[in-house]
């Protein structure tokens, strides 16, 4: 069963394109017409690109690694963020750091930087500092909290990047592409969808267009999350009735061995 329809994606003004002098040929596969110098996106084709998207980040969400959102332009930014943030997954809503996935041990150098600064405040150390030197220190804290908090637990290299404009995030679609890191994005029609592993043709200017597409992905995610859950949960109640029938085999052989010394005294 699909996971939108036509209608909700009407509704939500999804099939808006550009203007058709903006347009990129590459993306004229997806493009059902075009009304008052405006492309129209064939919607029939997207709900099967949201399918094929979303049953692969479930897959990925299923099997424990993570996915980096990316969406830095306004309009997404509180979406993405609230969206993706329900489902613990990273993401990045304020300026893109340069090299942030091919020079990633570097940004977890910041990272741990943060962490370490949180120890600090909690330390007796702390009260000895000056004035000046607590306001540096918590200045710093607020700059890497705004940058990279909302990477804090990425420990490695996520194993899927999704991002909303690829023009505005050319940087990230960049170093995913170099390391091999699959690429998920929404794609408008002034976008080139060349070397993406799964696009979406879709509006990525309208706030609802975006609300509804990220709320799919994220759907898709969370219900892969709790399948590995169930699994997991499935997996200990096995390992419990064998110990336990383990402990009762050998209560009952050192039953035997008492009831065989007893007949032979």
């Amino acid at each position: 069963m699909p996971r939108t329809n036509f209608q909700e994606l009407l509704d939500a003004g999804v099939h808006f394109g550009h203007l058709k002098r903006k347009w990129n040929p590459n993306m004229a596969p997806y493009i059902f017409m075009e009304k008052n110098g405006i492309h129209i996106i064939d919607l029939q084709k997207t709900v099967v690109k949201i399918d094929e998207a979303a049953a692969a980040l479930k897959q990925i969400a299923k099997s424990g690694r993570k996915i980096l959102f990316v969406a830095t332009k306004k309009q997404a930014k509180d979406i993405v963020a609230d969206a993706v943030g329900s489902v613990n997954m990273p993401y990045v809503v304020e300026r893109w750091p340069g090299g942030m996935l091919t020079n990633f041990p570097t940004i977890r150098k910041a990272v741990k930087k943060m962490i370490s600064i949180d120890k600090m405040e909690k330390e007796d150390s702390w009260t000895n500092l000056s004035k000046r030197e607590k306001l540096q220190i918590t200045r710093q804290r607020a700059k890497l909290e705004k940058i990279l908090g909302s990477i804090a637990d990425l420990t490695r290299l996520p194993a899927a990047l999704f991002v909303v404009d690829v023009m505005k995030e050319k940087i990230a679609v960049r170093e995913a592409q170099k390391l091999g890191i699959p690429v998920f994005a929404m794609v408008d029609t002034n976008s080139n969808p060349e070397g993406l592993d799964f696009i979406i043709p879709s509006n990525d200017d309208a706030s609802q267009s975006v609300r509804l597409i990220v709320r799919l992905m994220c759907d898709a995610i969370s219900e892969g999350l709790n399948e590995r859950k169930v699994e997991r949960d499935n997996e200990g109640d096995e390992e419990k009735p064998k110990k336990t029938k383990s402990k009762r085999s050998a209560a009952k052989a050192e039953k035997v061995e008492v009831d065989e010394d007893n007949n032979e005294d």
